[in-house]
């Protein structure tokens, strides 16, 4: 596997034959078993929403055809997939220690995460204006309750970003600061996943 080399060494990061131990991949598998929790946790509240997704589980109150807004949630998707996509390029620059390239990438994925919140926070904040809120009921509480864990795990993307910039220009490239940026990869992605799987579910099919 590839691994990091000491700064001594040059801003070479990768060597595909490296005879130490892989400290980078070692904590990369650990992160993977953490995302696969977050898969289970993300697919209960999917089935929840999926079984409360009726009149009987509406309680008198709007179901998905009233509440979801497939046009939003577009441009929610072209935001988080973008995010995605420029904190790639990132990882790109990060093969060739290009530290400007990494934190450029990092504020743009940043803003675009943001420009992500800001719509769903509209969506949620406007059912509330309505007195639809979670409380309604059980199909609110399952709407209310899938949106906003996948929210909150795109906050916590954007403050691990924010860190990331502090520690880039901090500690340079060493094996914790790249174990870090790669694993963070690896959470947008799936939260971007995630988002893409809420987007049918809920947005489309839910809305026709």
């Amino acid at each position: 596997m590839a691994t990091q080399t000491p700064p001594s060494e040059g801003v070479v990061l990768f060597h595909p034959h490296f005879a130490g131990h892989d400290q980078i991949s070692a904590r990369t598998l650990g992160f993977w078993l953490y995302m696969l929790s977050d898969a289970l946790i993300f697919a209960a509240l999917f089935a929840a929403y999926g079984v409360l997704n009726n009149p009987m589980g509406a309680a008198g109150g709007p179901i998905a055809t009233q509440v979801a807004d497939p046009v939003e949630g577009f441009w929610q998707t072209c935001a988080v997939l973008g995010s995605v996509a420029t904190y790639s390029l990132g990882t790109v620059a990060l093969k060739s220690g290009n530290k400007g390239g990494v934190m450029f990438s990092i504020v743009l994925a940043i803003l675009l995460a943001f420009i992500f919140l800001g719509f769903e926070a509209h969506d949620l904040l406007d059912l509330l204006a309505k007195g639809d809120g979670p409380t309604r009921s059980g199909f609110l509480s399952a709407f209310f309750v899938l949106v906003a864990t996948h929210g909150l795990h795109m906050l916590f993307g954007i403050i691990w970003m924010l860190v990331m910039l502090v520690q880039i220009p901090l500690f340079g490239f060493n094996a914790n600061v790249v174990a870090r940026l790669l694993n963070l990869r690896m959470f947008w992605q799936f939260q971007a996943t995630i988002w893409v799987i809420l987007y049918v579910y809920v947005y489309m099919i839910g809305a026709f």
